[in-house]
């Protein structure tokens, strides 16, 4: 018990030094809704970004400035609507937003300082007016129409950290007020971040407020860990309305959560590797996004981030750490090295980032039938449906070569295999030189599925 135990503090070990490496150098914008930054919790997230930053990746930030842009129009008795969910007003507000915007820039600036960081803040984004559309004019909002990527990238490289108000200039240097969400999504695709992140109160994919495609995985929590741009769609198609009724603040959220979706499918179909939706008010979620395989919020991808491929002979110290904890609970027979070294053709694996986290293979006897066997997924990936991903992939290989059925032997997960179409059949049904290595003592039972 205390070997497995320190067994799974050392693979957490080994992906945070995967993740260290993999990760240094890369650009990563953040942004922040401006909840988190008037709450308790802010100065934990500012700290987790200067771990990140040490750890040396490039760090962009976003602040939200929404709730500050309110109460100022508010206190100085100023009238705005929204259209489209764009903020409009007359043009005598938009001093009090420029101020409301780089006053909690600066909020963000003497945090970071406090963390002995440099930041700075510019006015990197030039910026038009969006004008009259549809017979509404919406006034003094913006949209983007050039970042400064000279300045820019001389003061990332200079080791500083840029801080965008949502304030945009036009060439004749009249300001107008941008969306930060927007802001940061055009931002990580121009300057083609590695990473966007949105933190955001509440904010999770889960069950409570949205329509969970079967196909999806979940996390232990209950949250969707990633979705490629394929998966996005779906959800975003399945969720084009809420499902259950939910109250005016349930709804502000999920239609939020929406849009920042919509924008992470954009920057990912522009270039960016990825962007997280993540719950600002959970202490500790920045660094356990970015050096974890499944993190803690969601990941919107267009890459091989999770894949499965063939196992090659490098990959088998790691399927023996993956399929150790089955054969220690008796689920799984153990293979030897040797085993593996000379059946590895048969094998798959599931790679996340470059680390095995699932295996399976699939053993062909005749054109009659092929055997399923060494199916294991990491804990820390089991409720994400790897297994029936792989399961199925091996179907689909039997049946490209014309198998008529496959079976697989268990002790232990006949449940699974049965939810997936298994049927039970007898241990006679098996070809006979895999009879031979079956034991009474152990007394597997034989699952079939045809697939003619």
């Amino acid at each position: 018990m205390k070997q497995n135990s320190i067994q799974l503090k050392a693979e957490r070990i080994r992906d945070v030094i995967r993740y260290i490496s993999r990760f240094k150098n890369a650009t990563v914008v953040i942004y922040i809704d401006d909840n988190i930054i008037d709450s308790s919790i802010f100065a934990n997230h500012i700290h987790d970004i200067s771990l990140i930053k040490e750890a040396g990746l490039k760090v962009l930030i976003v602040p939200g400035a929404h709730r500050r842009i309110d109460a100022m129009l508010k206190d100085n008795k100023v009238e705005w609507t929204l259209q489209n969910g764009i903020r409009v007003t007359s043009s005598e507000a938009m001093p009090l937003i420029k101020t409301a915007a780089f006053e909690v820039a600066n909020n963000v600036m003497t945090s970071l300082a406090g963390e002995h960081l440099t930041a700075v803040i510019g006015n990197w984004v030039r910026a038009r007016g969006k004008g009259v559309v549809n017979g509404i004019d919406y006034g003094t909002a913006g949209e983007i129409d050039k970042i400064d990527d000279l300045t820019l990238n001389t003061v990332l490289n200079d080791g500083i950290i840029p801080i965008f108000p949502c304030i945009g200039w036009s060439l004749n240097g009249k300001p107008y007020n941008i969306s930060s969400m927007q802001l940061a999504a055009q931002l990580s695709i121009h300057i083609k971040a590695d990473k966007l992140f949105f933190l955001v109160p509440d904010a999770e994919l889960t069950d409570r407020y949205f329509v969970i495609p079967k196909d999806i995985g979940l996390s232990t929590e209950g949250n969707i860990p990633a979705m490629n741009i394929q998966e996005l769609n779906s959800f975003i198609e399945l969720n084009s309305s809420p499902a259950k009724k939910l109250s005016n603040d349930e709804q502000s959220l999920f239609k939020r959560i929406i849009s920042i979706l919509e924008l992470s499918r954009s920057a990912c179909e522009s270039g960016v590797s990825r962007s997280h939706i993540l719950n600002g008010s959970i202490d500790g979620i920045i660094p356990c996004e970015i050096f974890s395989n499944l993190g803690s919020g969601t990941m919107v991808y267009s890459n091989n981030y999770g894949r499965i491929r063939a196992m090659r002979r490098e990959d088998i110290p790691q399927v023996m750490s993956v399929t150790r904890p089955f054969v220690d609970n008796g689920i799984l027979l153990p293979k030897s090295e040797k085993y593996l070294e000379s059946h590895f053709n048969d094998f798959i694996i599931y790679e996340i980032d470059g680390s095995v986290r699932a295996c399976a293979a699939l053993h062909i006897y005749d054109r009659s039938q092929a055997e399923i066997a060494s199916v294991a997924v990491d804990e820390t990936c089991s409720h994400i449906g790897i297994g029936p991903k792989m399961i199925e992939y091996l179907i689909n290989k039997a049946k490209s070569i014309d198998i008529k059925s496959v079976f697989i032997l268990t002790t232990q997960t006949a449940d699974w295999f049965e939810s997936l179409g298994f049927k039970s059949d007898k241990i006679e049904s098996i070809p006979a030189r895999r009879k031979e290595i079956w034991t009474p003592e152990r007394n597997s039972k034989v699952f079939r599925l045809n697939l003619n």
